[in-house]
């Protein structure tokens, strides 16, 4: 298993984490199996999307602002960040991607992607191949 530390810079922010994952892959002692990518946060997510338009994290971000408002929640009378929660929980901390000849096989248009709900933070991600 490897980490990597990503920095955010926004409060909500979609990041594509597919190339330092790939040359983690790259050097894996495994050159065929599966992928895992982790994140032991419970205000980030990982997630697979399209990598062309960057819009797409931002209309993520939107949609599921709309779903999941802000200052509503019983968490919110601890660190104000329930939301973030409940968003992280939705998406979920990891994705699973098959491994062929040491490289990820995600399609033409996917990406890993690490979304922050709570930042800026320094995040960490754990890859494990198998």
């Amino acid at each position: 298993m490897e980490e990597f530390s990503v920095r955010t810079t926004r409060k909500f922010q979609v990041i594509d984490i597919t190339a330092k994952v790939q040359e983690i892959v790259k050097r894996g002692a495994t050159p065929e199996g599966i992928c895992c990518v982790f994140a032991p946060h419970a205000t980030a997510a990982v997630t697979i999307n399209e990598n062309a338009d960057p819009n797409i994290g931002e209309d993520l971000q939107e949609a599921l602002a709309k779903l999941i408002p802000e200052g509503i929640w019983r968490h919110d009378r601890i660190d104000d960040n329930a939301a973030a929660h409940i968003k992280a929980a939705i998406v979920g901390p990891s994705e699973t991607v098959p491994v062929k000849e040491r490289k990820l096989m995600l399609g033409t248009w996917q990406s890993l992607m690490l979304v922050e709900f709570d930042g800026p933070r320094e995040r960490k991600v754990f890859v494990q191949i198998r």
